[in-house]
């Protein structure tokens, strides 16, 4: 296998707890969820590119060696770092009251805030989650929750899953944007001396502020939910 190249068979196998067969040596001192753990660690203070297996080895007071016992590569690492960071998926918000029921709605908006959460604490998780990859059991929880939020209203299973993925897409987006990024001051300042080029922009910056602005992840995320809602009103429930 090259340098890099991903072991995907060890991956599952650390992922999903399949058996790895017994292994020759000493008797293991460390587990792959202890070294993720300390991965996180470096990776939240460093972040990923600050990321190396010796640095990894040099916090649990190993060698560089000693880890390829646990976790085959730095690739595999990440892995297993992102489905510890994420976590389960937290249980639906309790109902307003007794034989009360949370809703779809209510479900995907508390659950979108909470991934945000998970993204914030961990900002290299935003670039870990992108691309084709093998999930962990953690983060097919969080699959595993709008699904189930979403069933009988109506959506085809594909569909269901695809509000999953647009809603992954948007909390891993927004998670890097503070609540008061500055946004606009920050695009006046750049589109400043170039309005021609930047009409619209230039244009839209010189309106009024808005008294009582809207988050801008709760301006988006209630777009999402009205057009899942808009969606669900056109489906026979199931």
């Amino acid at each position: 296998m090259r340098a890099g190249e991903v072991d995907k068979k060890r991956l599952f196998e650390l992922l999903w707890g399949a058996p790895a067969g017994p292994r020759r040596g000493p008797r293991p001192t460390l587990s792959p969820a202890v070294v993720a753990r300390a991965g996180i660690a470096v990776a939240d203070a460093e972040g990923l590119d600050g990321l190396t297996m010796q640095r990894v080895a040099e916090t649990l007071n190993v060698t560089k060696m000693a880890l390829y016992r646990y976790v085959p590569g730095r690739a595999e690492l990440v892995a297993l770092m992102l489905d510890e960071a994420l976590g389960e998926s937290p249980p639906p918000p309790v109902p307003a009251g007794p034989g009360a029921d949370a809703g779809w709605r209510a479900q995907l908006d508390d659950w979108t805030r909470r991934l945000v959460d998970r993204f914030r604490r961990h900002p290299w998780a935003q670039a870990a989650a992108v691309g084709a990859r093998l999930p962990g059991p953690n983060e097919l929880s969080w699959v595993e929750r709008v699904v189930a939020a979403l069933a009988g209203t109506g959506l085809t299973a594909h569909e269901r899953l695809d509000v999953a993925t647009l809603l992954v897409g948007h909390a891993r987006n927004l998670a890097g944007l503070p609540p008061d990024s500055g946004r606009e001051a920050a695009f006046a300042a750049l589109v400043r001396g170039r309005e021609t080029r930047f009409p619209a922009l230039a244009a839209a910056l010189t309106d009024p502020p808005t008294p009582t602005p809207i988050p801008t992840l709760d301006f988006g995320l209630t777009r999402i939910l009205d057009g899942i809602e808009a969606l669900i009103t056109t489906r026979p429930p199931r």
